[in-house]
Formats: structure tokens, C-alpha cells, sequence
């Protein structure tokens, strides 16, 4: 995912040191978008019927898909080859390391603008969710380097501090969002917002996105990075605290599309006649 790929990037900028991390995040990008890829083509039925449909997504550059079908091909071609370059010992061009970011980015925030130009769902048609899907696709995709370095290369993991600080702030300007994106569409999408505060996906959106997926990781970084000493940072203890924040993020980062996509209720549309 573009997350994972952003952050093997500022592993190289400001924590060279850690090249195993780095490389970590080159190779989980690649990876998790070409299953998710796959995933989609399977869900579509179309990948096996008729691929052609795919190809022709790129016929209509008005469309949200097509530019998303472009982002997705140049990120996987550039995460593979970055990924190649790293596996087989070579150096990696910054410059190829900058274009990755920036569709890592763009792949980041796509989903989001594909459920916007859903017109009748009210939820999806605000600017605030690309915005957040992005916040939570560079999230998840910090969670799951840290995730595999405490297991991997623990050494590393502690000298990285830096990195571990940056999750809190973007769970919290997630919140700020959420709340944003609840208060502006409390008009027509009143119905899709009762679901997620206190309808039918109520328990699963306080339970396993806000308590597990939010509450729960910056709780726990928040008590390891401020109020411990530094030598129990590095301990198998702290490892232990920080494996559970780094699987309640992922936990968190599903929920959190899973409820979107759920609780939208679509609105009609009436178009006057002139």
C-alpha cells in the first residue's frame, strides 16, 4: 500500500540506518496493492469473463476510475522496480523514491474520490473522505512496517523513534476529520451517520474502530513514548505493547472503510425540468 511505501521513504531520509525497515516497506507496498488488486478483479467477475472491461477503463480520462487505474499501474511498476532494485543490493535514485511517494499518495486517497463521485450518497460525496481514507492508508501503512520490524529486526524498530510519534497525530487528526465529515452531513446523510453513531453499525463502530482501532494504539504509544524510561522502550515487554497498538491500527484502518461503505444510505436525486 502507498502508506508503507511512504514510510520506507522517511525511514531513508531521516533514519538511513534502519535498511532493513526500509526495505520492509518496499516490499509489503508492491505486495498489498497487487493482491488488493487481485482481489478486486476476482469481486468484479469481469478480470475472468471479460478483461477487456479493465482495458477500457483507460478510454475516459473524465473518469474517476480511469485516472484511478492509472495511479494504481504507475505505483505497482514503480513499487516493483524500487522493490527489485532493494532485494537485489542495488541503489535505489531518490528521484525514483519521490515518484512512488507521490502515487503512493494518490493511490491513498483514490478510494476516496471514487465513492465522492457517487452523487447519491451523501456520506461518500464529501471532500473529507479522501482526505481521510489518505490519513488512514499512511497510518496503516506505518503500522504495518513497525508491525513487521518488532518481529524482524527489533534493533532497528528501537532506533526509530521518531516514526512511532507520527501514528498518534495522525489518529487524531482522523477524529478531528471524522467529527467534520459527521457535522456536514448531518443534513442528507443524517441516516448514514445514526447508523455509525447509534444505529446498526453503532457497536461496531465504537467498539472495534474508535476503542481498538483509535483509543486503544494511541493510549498505549502515548504511555510507551512519554511515560516510560528509555531502556524499557527497548524491552520485549514494550515490543509486546507496541505489536498490540500496531495490529489495533490495522484492525482500525478496516473498520473504518468497511463502516463507510456500509452505512451510506442513497438519497434521490430530483432534477428539475427547465
Amino acid at each position: 500500500q502507498g502508506g508503507a511505501f511512504l514510510t520506507s521513504a522517511l525511514l531513508r531520509r531521516y533514519c538511513p540506518q534502519a535498511v532493513n525497515m526500509i526495505r520492509i516497506g518496499r516490499v509489503i507496498a508492491p505486495v498489498t496493492v497487487v493482491i488488493g488488486l487481485l482481489l478486486l478483479i476476482v469481486d468484479a467477475t469481469a478480470g475472468f469473463h471479460n478483461p477487456l472491461r479493465f482495458a477500457f477503463l483507460l478510454g475516459n480520462f473524465g473518469s474517476v476510475m480511469t485516472w484511478g487505474v492509472v495511479f494504481l499501474a504507475v505505483f505497482i511498476v514503480v513499487s516493483a522496480l524500487v522493490a527489485a532494485l532493494d532485494l537485489t543490493g542495488r541503489a535505489v535514485p531518490q528521484w525514483l523514491d519521490a515518484v512512488g511517494s507521490v502515487f503512493g499518495l494518490l493511490v491513498g486517497v483514490y478510494t476516496g474520490l471514487l465513492l465522492g463521485a457517487c452523487k447519491t450518497f451523501p456520506l461518500w460525496n464529501n471532500a473529507l473522505v479522501p482526505v481521510i481514507f489518505l490519513v488512514s492508508a499512511i497510518s496503516t501503512g506505518m503500522a504495518a512496517v513497525l508491525l513487521a520490524a518488532v518481529f524482524r529486526h527489533p534493533e532497528e524498530f528501537n532506533q526509530v523513534g521518531l516514526l512511532k510519534k507520527f501514528p498518534c497525530v495522525e489518529r487524531i487528526l482522523v477524529v478531528i476529520l471524522l467529527v467534520m465529515l459527521f457535522v456536514d452531513a448531518a443534513g442528507a446523510g443524517r441516516e448514514s451517520v445514526a447508523k455509525l453513531v447509534c444505529g446498526e453499525y453503532a457497536i461496531a463502530f465504537w467498539l472495534v474502530f474508535f476503542i481498538i482501532g483509535l483509543v486503544l494504539p494511541t493510549a498505549l504509544e502515548t504511555w510507551l513514548l512519554f511515560f516510560t524510561p528509555e531502556e524499557f522502550e527497548r524491552s520485549k515487554k514494550a515490543h509486546a505493547v507496541s505489536v498490540a497498538s500496531d495490529i489495533g491500527v490495522l484492525v482500525g484502518g478496516f473498520a473504518l472503510r468497511w463502516l463507510v461503505l456500509l452505512a451510506a444510505v442513497p438519497i434521490t436525486l430530483v432534477v428539475p425540468w427547465v
